[in-house]
């Protein structure tokens, strides 16, 4: 099209770079009449898109005044921003050119035909292939997987969030937009503030845990073992005392599930749950067995995510089954040898996440209540019985009945969260519900209609088969073996080190040198799959050095030296707790 110059090879470009967006396009019933006729010259004797009503997006005032104010002040080239709504292009193309090289511009259109049209009028083909400018769709998925990737923009500089006015007038899709990726953008600023911090201790659990785990056996034969099956998640909420006892009169044919904290609750109201999952890396974890009665316990199996403390670990009574969850050393390291669960971002999502893993039939919910009337927020018998919470952190809400209910700030995140993730399972979900918070994406049941529903029933035979896939998974495994890297990594790293110490001695004529050594030093401590997560703290202190700078001063050298001195220490670690022996076949 004449009226869109640049269409064809930008598109082109998008197919190369961007398949995502370019898949996105392409399943989009565009509208072509609405392409051909929307394009006009305006009073002001620019460029304008006709809209709906008539009018043009920009003929009541210029794009000079409203994208003024769309200026990087501060660390820009360490900095990222995204932008809700593309126009003609007259705001992106204002951020691509008062930015350095080195910002990143997301850009992301609800309409597709609006993104076409602004295609159309520029040649972005250099940003796109330079990476400096991406595009994503309208997919919170993808969305969530671009604002991960900004990890350095998080720690080194900051990430702006431009909703576009002009394309407000054409429908509130864009500020709901926007508002999606503000939250998400919020709950990966809580993660990232807390993931240095983190890392280190997950990481470093699933390296204490590492030779038990190989005895301890695996998930993979509970993989679609709960077909024919219902399954109920037993929750710490105030119901459980209520709806407790009367499943212990009559728990059917179901399976029953716990986290691990939760398993005094279940204790006190008679129900004896078929396993349990234990999930919070925290050593905190340990106040579970002052209340715990282990000879109840004992033969209740643990499933536990590798990051779980080891003292945790050590502490139970029963038989442990290990879960390499997403973000440590299974991601990359351990895919070819185990099933690698994504746990999710809390044990309620766990719970059902992994029951979906294994194929149940239906999913029954029991004491999740996620708020409470007056003072009690748990069951009787876990560890947060009793507990206050400041009043900065309360919420109040109504139930299905219009009763008062007070919540945390911290509970309705789980909800939500929770929420979200049920849309994705394939197994329906019921809430045998007690007049706490609603979930959605739930349906609600009382006793009657769980017995009437059959929603604790199971097919013939399906009981024991899952219990026999439960006792196989307790199977020791082989070990699998890697090389030794510790010996290789100290000689490369202490001669980068006298290399940069000669560097800093004229420090003034070597700064492009040093940098690029640096940089060097970035993507050598990236090279490992196996190393990465544990290194994630020293990798993202380098990405500060490489990345984030372009002068340098003394005092950048015994910085760096303590990276280096650190970094050896890890890998060293690693190799003594992975049981390396360099005469087998290395993996």
């Amino acid at each position: 099209m004449s009226a869109y110059p640049f269409l064809k090879e930008n598109i082109e470009a998008l197919e190369k770079h961007n398949p995502p967006l370019y898949n996105w396009l392409s399943s989009q019933n565009i509208d072509q009449e609405q392409l051909a006729n929307s394009l006009f010259k305006n009073r002001w004797e620019i460029l304008d898109w006709k809209m709906e009503n008539g009018h043009g997006l920009f003929e009541a005032t210029t794009p000079n005044v409203i994208y003024n104010d769309w200026k990087v002040l501060e660390k820009a080239e360490t900095s990222a921003t995204i932008i809700v709504g593309c126009n003609l292009g007259y705001g992106l193309n204002h951020v691509l050119m008062n930015t350095p090289d080195t910002h990143k511009v997301i850009l992301t259109e609800p309409k597709p035909e609006m993104l076409l049209a602004c295609l159309g009028q520029t040649d972005y083909r250099p940003f796109i292939e330079c990476g400096k400018l991406h595009f994503c769709p309208v997919d919170e998925d993808r969305m969530m997987t671009i604002i991960k990737e900004l990890d350095l923009q998080f720690v080194y500089g900051k990430i702006y969030l431009r909703l576009d006015m002009a394309s407000q007038q054409m429908g509130p899709e864009y500020a709901r937009w926007a508002a999606t990726i503000r939250d998400k953008l919020e709950s990966f600023s809580v993660e990232m503030s807390t993931l240095r911090q983190k890392q280190d201790i997950m990481v470093g659990n699933e390296l204490d845990n590492f030779s038990r785990t190989i005895q301890d056996g695996t998930i993979s034969t509970l993989k679609n073992a709960g077909k024919g099956l219902s399954a109920v998640i037993l929750g710490a909420g105030p119901s459980l005392a209520e709806f407790g006892p009367q499943l212990a009169k009559n728990p059917g044919q179901a399976i029953y599930v716990t986290a691990l904290q939760t398993l005094p609750a279940v204790q006190k109201t008679g129900l004896k749950p078929h396993f349990c999952i234990g999930l919070d890396y925290n050593k905190s974890m340990l106040r579970v067995y002052q209340q715990l009665d282990k000879e109840w316990a004992k033969d209740i199996p643990l499933i536990y995510s590798t990051k779980l403390d080891h003292e945790v670990l050590e502490a139970y009574p029963g038989p442990t089954i290990p879960m390499w969850t997403m973000g440590g050393l299974g991601t990359f390291a351990l895919s070819k040898h185990e099933d690698i669960f994504d746990a999710g971002s809390n044990v309620s999502i766990t719970l059902n996440r992994f029951l979906d893993w294994c194929g149940f039939n239906q999913i029954l919910l029991v004491g999740q209540d996620f708020a409470w009337k007056g003072k009690i927020s748990h069951a009787a018998g876990h560890q947060n019985a009793g507990a206050t919470f400041p009043a900065a952190a309360l919420v109040s809400l109504k139930n299905a009945d219009g009763e008062n209910l007070t919540s945390s700030i911290q509970y309705m995140t789980s909800k939500r969260e929770m929420e979200e993730d049920i849309t994705k399972l394939k197994t329906p979900v019921f809430n045998l519900y007690g007049g706490g918070a609603l979930i959605n994406g739930t349906q609600n049941v009382d006793m009657q209609k769980v017995n009437m529903n059959g929603l604790l029933a199971s097919a013939p035979g399906s009981m024991e088969h899952f219990l026999t896939s439960m006792n196989l998974a307790r199977t020791p495994r082989p070990a699998p073996v890697f090389e030794s890297r510790s010996q290789k990594w100290t000689i490369s790293i202490r001669n980068a080190t006298k290399k940069l110490e000669k560097l800093f001695r004229k420090l003034g004529k070597n700064q492009m040198e040093i940098n690029k050594t640096f940089h060097d030093l970035y993507f050598f401590l990236r090279q490992d799959p196996l190393y990465l997560p544990y290194l994630y703290n020293e990798i993202m202190d380098m990405a500060g050095l490489a990345r984030a700078r372009t002068s340098y001063a003394p005092k950048d050298l015994p910085y760096f030296k303590k990276i280096a001195k650190k970094t050896i220490q890890k890998v060293k670690h690693m190799d003594r707790c992975l049981h390396v022996d360099e005469h087998k076949e290395a993996a």
